[in-house]
């Protein structure tokens, strides 16, 4: 595809610039910066400083990356990780901030040699964009148009070599031209307690957060498989530890400290239990629909299925069928409510 450059060109985002927001800026102070500080993803950790090493050693670019999994993984950290262990630089930006071919064709030709392109939540690109960067992914050039009407002429612009990293929490909803253009996929699973104790650990480290053994393991257990929620209660917790205790978070202030957040011993919030028991009690156990359900509980169904389900799904709490969602004998026996079974209509 080709683009026109007659008109001067005028960035639509400024998010394209890669700048943060304080908000971001207190997060990435926690982001491992390589992969020897990257705890948990053993076989990606592996596989990919195997990839790098391998660039690294061919005085190549790495090729294409495509991380998928759901939020809160470490997908934007592995980008940075990327960079880091090639010794090259990176510029940030975001599916959905990239609006126009002109915007993403501004990026592409700044990027210096070997330099990281990340992009996240790449399957929300426009598609007219993501056309453009099939020529660049695998020829390193980009077709663009000079001048207009009858006296317009096209031409291939050659660009430096460079990696994209594309990352994804829909990986269904790349098309297939974009996903076989990427030489390495890897996917991130949730992470398990042992690995989320030890994240929580060198976060309170980093923070200066007095913590003990219980009081790690204890966020770990409630953190979901999530290292951006262990983060994120480890500093709720460090608040009611500072208030109600003596500043120290051990496995009794962090429990107390999660009760009052509404999150139970294995890591189910008000939303979950509420999506639940609404399948149970609203729905004899289920199935029903996803939209349905999101009605029920007054939440997207976006937000269902991406923050709520994959967690459920993986302690065996929910199904998905044909016909919807249901409720599972062991989220019964969690809730404390007799199993009734599934009904046998469709919702």
């Amino acid at each position: 595809m080709s683009i026109d450059f007659s008109e001067e060109y005028k960035p639509s985002k400024p998010s394209t610039t890669g700048e943060y927001t304080p908000e971001d800026m207190g997060e990435n102070k926690l982001r491992p910066q390589f992969l020897a500080d990257f705890n948990g993803q053993e076989k990606a950790r592996e596989n990919l400083s195997i990839f790098i090493e391998a660039a690294r050693m061919r005085s190549e670019p790495l090729d294409h990356v495509l991380l998928h999994g759901p939020p809160g993984l470490g997908k934007t950290s592995l980008a940075t990780i990327i960079a880091n262990e090639m010794g090259v630089d990176i510029r940030k930006t975001s599916g959905p901030a990239i609006e126009k071919p002109k915007d993403l064709a501004a990026i592409l030709t700044n990027l210096n040699e070997n330099d990281i392109l990340f992009i996240d939540e790449i399957h929300r690109m426009n598609r007219t964009v993501e056309e453009i960067l099939y020529p660049a992914m695998e020829d390193n050039e980009i077709d663009i148009i000079i001048g207009q009407g009858p006296a317009a002429t096209s031409i291939r612009l050659p660009l430096k070599r460079f990696t994209l990293v594309g990352a994804t929490t829909r990986s269904g909803q790349l098309s297939a031209p974009m996903r076989d253009r990427f030489g390495v996929i890897i996917k991130l699973e949730l992470y398990n307690v042992d690995d989320l104790q030890k994240i929580i650990e060198r976060s309170a480290s980093i923070l200066g957060i007095p913590i003990d053994d219980g009081g790690s393991r204890e966020i770990a257990m409630r953190s979901r498989g999530t290292p951006r929620i262990a983060n994120r209660l480890l500093r709720r917790v460090r608040d009611f530890a500072q208030v109600c205790a003596d500043g120290v978070i051990t496995k009794t202030v962090a429990d107390d400290a999660l009760k009052r957040l509404e999150i139970d011993d294995i890591g189910l919030d008000a939303v979950d239990r509420k999506l639940l028991k609404s399948i149970i009690v609203n729905y004899g156990g289920g199935p029903v629909g996803l939209e349905t359900l999101a009605a029920t509980i007054n939440e997207e169904a976006i937000t269902i299925e991406d923050m709520y389900e994959p967690f459920l799904l993986q302690q065996g709490f929910l199904t998905r069928t044909p016909r919807g969602r249901c409720a599972t004998q062991l989220a019964y026996k969690h809730l404390n409510m007799d199993f009734i079974g599934q009904q046998s209509f469709d919702i």
